[in-house]
Parts: structure tokens; C-alpha cells; sequence
């Protein structure tokens, strides 16, 4: 089986978080054992993300979701760091600017979607909508229910526009999430991601738990699936994701674009330019 297949949410299924171990790693029994097919899949990565930018007929919208600390930024720097980033960027969704309030919900997600040839990656997305608005009673519940649907059909209309829709919730533990709190106070160069909130939030778990499962339930469709990625050991994280991304990226086929100009002419000048 793929990684594709291993860990996508086949579109309609329920989606109970207990059914799935954070710590599985596969065949893989250490981070060492697993960096030399890391490092393949980041080569592969960075050539295709190069094909993607050349050839301008699809692009990518990779969305990262996860509780603290399942490694958001870790999937960013080390796995997703490979690519160009002249081809590649990263868009932020944390809480809305007043501008962002004056519209729709989907409106600051529709606007920082990829151009043809572009990966972008939401850092969070438009799923915060329907997550700590619903854990906090942000809008009510006759609001933020209707909002599934709205999302399905942003992501079928991004699809039918040529832009490929992966997504990724990084599941780790409850325990592992306390662990990492702890290394972030005992390491002087993480502790300005420290914030009461943090603390806080984890009062909040099962209920962030029965509003992922609804997300993973809900929205993981044929054209726009939920991955749910094992994110206790950072190491397998990292290479889930790029073989994910990889095996989509394959499956296009794409090929470099014709040249546009005359390339014998061009050559031929070369050459004469050498004999001078």
C-alpha cells in the first residue's frame, strides 16, 4: 500500500481519532534508519515542484492542520523547505485582521489560493473556522454548522480551476503535546513559542478532538482528502508528508513546456559566438 493510501480518509467515512496510533512509523525503526529516504523524497520534491512552476497547468494547496505542537512548522522547515521558493509560499491564519471580518470566512482563503505553477501552504487555514469557532462559541452553532458545505464546494471550485487540494491534520498525543510544552520551557531558543494559551487550550482537547473528527468526517472528499498523519515522532512525520505530496506531484504526469524559441538557431549563434 502507499503512503497515499495508507493514510487518506476515504470521503465519507466517520472518523473516530482513537482508531489511529500518533506513534506509528511503519517499517521505519529510527530517525536514522529513515534520513536517506528523506532526503530521496526532498530531491524528488524539488524536481517536481520545478516541473510544477514550468509547466503553469496545475497548482498545489497544501493545508496543515493539528493541535499544539503537532509540528505545523516542523513540516514546513523540513520537509516542505525543499522546494524553490520562488515557486513556494506559506500563508498564516490566525486570528482575523478587521479587514478579513468584513467578509465572508472563505474570503482570506479564496484570496491567498495558488496560481497556476504555485504551491502555497496554509499554515492552519480555513478549517479554523469551523474548529476554535465552534470549541469557543465564537458564532453559533446555526453559523458555523452550515460552513462544511461552504468549504466542500471552495475546495471543488478550487479544484475544477486546476489547483490540487491536499491536506494534512498532524496527530499526535495528548502526552507527547505535554512533552513538547516541557522541551520548549527547558530550551531557551523555543521559548518565545511559549504562551499561557497554550495551557489553557488543553482544557479544551476533547472538545478540539469531536470537532476534528467532524472536519476529517466531513470534508476529507474525492477531490480534496484529509490525511490523517501519525506526528509522535517527528522524524516520520516529516517523511509521511513528503511522500504524500511526492506521489500526488508523480501522478500528474507533467512534462517540461516546448521551448519558444528556435533552439538550433540559438545554438548555432552559440557556436559561432565560441570561433570568434
Amino acid at each position: 500500500m502507499n503512503f497515499v493510501d495508507r493514510f487518506k480518509i476515504p470521503a465519507g467515512s466517520k472518523v473516530r481519532l482513537q482508531d489511529f496510533d500518533p506513534s506509528f512509523k511503519g517499517d521505519h525503526k529510527a530517525h536514522k534508519a529513515a534520513a536517506e529516504e528523506t532526503d530521496r523524497q526532498q530531491q524528488k520534491l524539488r524536481a517536481l515542484q520545478d516541473l510544477l512552476f514550468a509547466e503553469r497547468r496545475h497548482s498545489l494547496l497544501i493545508c496543515l492542520q493539528s493541535m499544539d505542537t503537532g509540528g505545523k512548522d516542523g513540516v514546513i522547515n523540513h520537509v516542505l523547505g525543499a522546494m524553490n521558493p520562488q515557486g513556494c509560499r506559506v500563508a498564516q491564519f490566525k486570528e482575523p485582521s478587521p479587514e478579513e471580518l468584513l467578509h465572508d470566512f472563505l474570503w482570506r482563503a479564496h484570496k491567498a489560493a495558488p496560481a497556476r505553477g504555485e504551491v502555497v501552504i496554509f499554515n492552519r487555514s480555513h478549517y479554523e473556522d469551523v474548529l476554535i469557532v465552534r470549541v469557543h462559541n465564537l458564532v453559533p452553532k446555526t453559523v458555523w454548522s452550515r460552513r462544511y458545505e461552504q468549504i466542500n464546494d471552495f475546495e471543488k471550485e478550487l479544484v475544477a480551476n486546476s489547483t490540487h487540494v491536499l491536506k494534512f491534520f498532524l496527530h499526535v498525543s495528548a502526552e507527547e503535546q505535554l512533552k513538547r510544552f516541557k522541551q520548549r520551557l527547558d530550551d531557551p531558543a523555543k521559548q518565545w513559542k511559549i504562551s499561557e494559551a497554550d495551557y489553557k487550550e488543553r482544557a479544551y482537547w476533547d472538545m478540539y478532538v469531536e470537532a476534528y473528527e467532524d472536519v476529517l468526517s466531513r470534508t476529507s472528499t474525492v477531490h480534496a482528502p484529509w490525511f490523517v498523519i501519525p506526528a509522535n515522532h517527528k522524524w516520520f512525520r516529516n517523511l509521511a508528508v513528503a511522500r504524500i505530496v511526492v506521489e500526488h506531484l508523480e501522478s500528474l504526469k507533467m512534462k517540461y513546456p516546448a521551448p519558444t524559441v528556435d533552439i538550433g538557431h540559438i545554438r548555432r549563434e552559440y557556436h559561432a559566438a565560441r570561433k570568434k
